[in-house]
Order: C-alpha cells, then structure tokens, then sequence
C-alpha cells in the first residue's frame, strides 16, 4: 500500500516543527558549540523516530494488520518535514534577520544563540535543514497512508486565522506595555506578530505559546480558552496548548458544567468495557481525566458529588448494582453501597493531589427538571420490558434498571439519573424517534450540557 502519510501534527499530540524542537532547546543544557546544537537537533529527529502514533495498531500482528489493509511503509511527511517546512517559512519570507533572531532567541529559552556563535538566524535555520534532509524516511509498522488532500482540511486558510493569532499576540504585548513582568519584552512580541501575520499565523501562534510557557507567563482562564479555540481550529492536540502553560484555574465549580461530554458517575460508568473491572486502577483511571479547560479535579469532584449522592439516598443495595449494570453494561459485578465507597475514596485521593483547598459539597438537585426527565424514563420503560442487561454474565432484568432510575430521578436527582438514562439507553440500544431525542437534547441544553453529551445517542434515532 502506499501513498502520502498524515502529517506528524495530526498522529502524535505533542509540539511538533521549530517549536517543539525549541522545547528541545529549553529542556537541554545549553549547546557549546554549533555542532553540539545540530547534535541536539538530530537527537530530536532520532525522538521522533522512537515514537508511536496516536492509535497506533503495533499491538496486532502482521496477519491481522494485513487483513485490516495496514501495512509497513515509508513515513515521508512526519516530524522532519514539518520541521522543514517551518524552517522554509522563515527563511523565504521578509521578515528582517533580527525578528528571526529575536524569536529564535525567547522560543528557545535563551540557550542557544546563533549571532553568539558567528551565524545569522538563517544560517542557522538552513543548517537546521540540512541535518534533516540528511535524514531517509523512517519506517513504521501499522500506519494506514491517507489520501494527500485528506490531512491538508485540517489546515485552515491563513486568512481565516491570521487576524485572530496576532490579536492574541498584540494583546499581550499591550499588557506588557502596562505592567513589568515575566512577558517577553514589546519588540520581541510585535517579532512573534510580524511571523503571524507575514509568514505562517500557525507557526507563529506554536512560537507565541512556546514563548508563554518560556517565560512563565500566567494565562488566566479567559486567555486560555482562547488560545484552545485558536489551536483547535489549526486542528492540533489539547495537549499541544496544555503542556507546559501556567494557567490561573479558577476553583473547582460542580455546578459549572464546562464538560464536553459526559461527567461524573455516568462517565464512570461508560468507561466501562469487556475487559474493564470494577478496581481502584481502573477508577483512577477515569478520575484523573479531567476534560479540556477544566480546573484540575474537577472531574473527581463532579463524581464524588454523584457517588455521595447515591450513598446519602435510601437506594436499596440491589438498585445501585442494577443501576452500575444497565448504565455500563460491564461484564462485573458491584457491591452495591461498598462499590460506592470505593468510588468516593478515589475521588478523595485525586482531590488531595489536584485540589487540596477544596471542600467536597453536595449542591441541592435540580428538581425542576424532574418531570419532563421522569417522562422520558416511563415512555422508554416499556420498550425494554423484555430485555435484559449483561445476558451472558450477570444478568439484571431492564425492568429493574428503569425502576432504579425513576428512583434517582424523583428521590435523588434529576440531572443525575437523566445522564445514567442516556447511558441506558445506548447499553439497551433503544431506538429513539427523532421526537423524543429532540426532547432529550432539550433537556440536555436546560441542564447546560457540554455540546456532545447527548449527541452521543443520535445514532439510535430511526431513519424516516
């Protein structure tokens, strides 16, 4: 098989091009010579080399990647050729040997200088180039190549982005204007504008955030999902904007839905798969995963307020079990009221790591949202009468997960009981018509969900 690879920014999550290899910089002693700064260049390839895509299929065999239509095939656009590409950029466009200098200079920590060493910026940047078209393309087993148009959607237009990057970028250097602080002086700044704007505005916004992360620049909320909104239009990783920023969280809010998707005992609970049990590790897990933008532990205490919840209320043992099964359809068994504790004891450790300052609360519930929640429940009831959940393990009738789920919803809590009801729906598969998901997805925005929560059943709705 072959054809052209996705790009390195589309497989892995981390920073990728002269930006990530300016984090290499940062990370590294500073470089002697200029043979020892290609050493750390060719370190950085010979990285990349070692690492696996994102949904990467090493762990089947030949045979079954084969069958699949994967095969071993020569990686010729991956971190090399974004690196090339960047580099390309700056050396080819107007920007003056100083701004190239000058961000150069701060993206990298301050630890190596070419000027120090008799370069210019782009010498330096053309040697950068040399290392890696020395370089063959890699191999690696179990990448599927794409069609060559297919990773270039990713990237929008540099008109549609450009005005928005150097926005971001001019903001900043307004407020460093105002205040003295860890900001990248004004000059330096308007050279990260100058990229954004005359060169490549992606390039330039993973050189900004490199130089935010540099300097330890405090990004308050506000900024941050701005700069989230920026990099998912660029099609780039969470984890691209995260690693390395100093964010100012604000405190952990339960009653601030700011989840994507679904939250808390009924996110728990859809983790659960064939080979999933009900351990600590496996909670940990799931607790430790926190959505994009949310204040560290938030995850964990939106799931503790759940799991309290249910322990506070006078649902019968056998009703908690009934209620775990049909909303994760997991192959195990719980133990009632003890499951619950021991989800509640690893929320409590995943605080007292993220968030020690915070009080667990248990805000009021939602009630009045209880009718049009408990009429969704008894329409569906009759249309699972029959059926049973986790058939070839531990059966539980679907009868006595509806009834366990009026219960939360009219004695608990609606919010609560409406989530672990999507999830029952999608264990039942419950043909939806497109009346009733509308319903649902009224109900989900009342309840301020995230904008895929309830989305996440649109498959059952019934063509026609």
């Amino acid at each position: 098989m072959t054809g052209r690879q996705e790009p390195y920014y589309v497989e892995y999550d981390a920073d990728f091009g002269l930006s990530g290899l300016a984090e290499a910089f940062t990370l590294s002693p500073a470089p002697e010579d200029t043979g020892a700064a290609l050493g750390l260049v060719t370190a950085k390839l010979d990285a990349y080399d070692r690492e696996c895509p994102v949904g990467s299929v090493d762990h089947l065999s030949a045979d079954e990647r084969s069958i699949l239509g994967y095969d071993t095939s020569h990686d010729d656009w991956g971190y090399a050729e974004e690196l090339r590409e960047d580099v390309r950029w700056l050396v080819e466009s107007p920007l003056a040997d100083e701004a190239i200098q000058a961000v150069w200079r701060v993206a990298a920590g301050g630890g190596w200088d070419p000027a120090a060493h008799g370069m210019s910026a782009r010498d330096w940047l053309r040697r950068i180039d040399e290392t890696c078209a020395a370089r063959p393309p890699r191999k690696i087993p179990g990448r599927r190549p794409a069609p060559s148009s297919w990773w270039g959607a990713w990237r929008p237009a540099a008109d549609e982005v450009r005005d928005d990057v150097v926005a971001e970028i001019a903001e900043m250097r307004s407020c460093r204007e105002r205040s003295a602080g860890p900001l990248p002086s004004p000059d330096t700044l308007s050279a990260f504008e100058e990229v954004a704007a005359r060169v490549d505005p992606d390039l330039g916004f993973r050189l900004f955030l490199r130089a935010l992360k540099v300097h330890s620049v405090r990004i308050e909320k506000a900024r941050y999902d701005r700069l989230q909104a920026l990099g998912e239009r660029f099609g780039h990783p969470a984890a691209l904007i995260d690693s390395g920023l100093d964010i100012a969280w604000p405190p952990i809010d339960t009653a601030r839905r700011d989840a994507t998707w679904d939250f808390g005992f009924s996110r728990l609970a859809g983790q659960a798969h064939q080979d999933w049990r009900e351990s600590r590790e496996e909670i940990r897990k799931t607790v430790a995963g926190d959505d994009i933008g949310q204040t560290p532990g938030s995850g964990a205490a939106v799931l503790l307020e759940d799991t309290l919840r249910l322990l506070r209320s006078a649902l019968p043992d056998a009703a908690v079990t009934a209620l775990w099964a049909g909303a994760s359809d997991s192959p195990g068994s719980t133990d009632g009221r003890a499951w619950l504790r021991l989800i509640a004891d690893v929320c409590r450790e995943r605080l007292r790591e993220a968030a020690p300052a915070y009080t667990p609360v248990v805000a009021p519930a939602r009630t009045e949202l209880a009718d049009p929640v408990l009429r969704e429940v008894r329409e569906t009831a009759p249309a699972v009468a029959d059926k049973v959940v986790s058939p070839h393990w531990h059966p539980v009738p679907a009868a006595d997960v509806m009834d366990a789920l009026e219960h939360v919803v009219t004695r608990i809590d609606p919010d609560l009981g409406f989530r672990l009801f999507l999830r029952v729906l999608r264990t039942l598969s419950v043909p939806l018509t497109q009346e009733q998901y509308d319903r649902c997805k009224a109900i989900g925005e009342r309840f301020g969900y995230g904008e895929y929560h309830v989305s996440d059943v649109d498959h059952l709705v019934e063509a026609g």
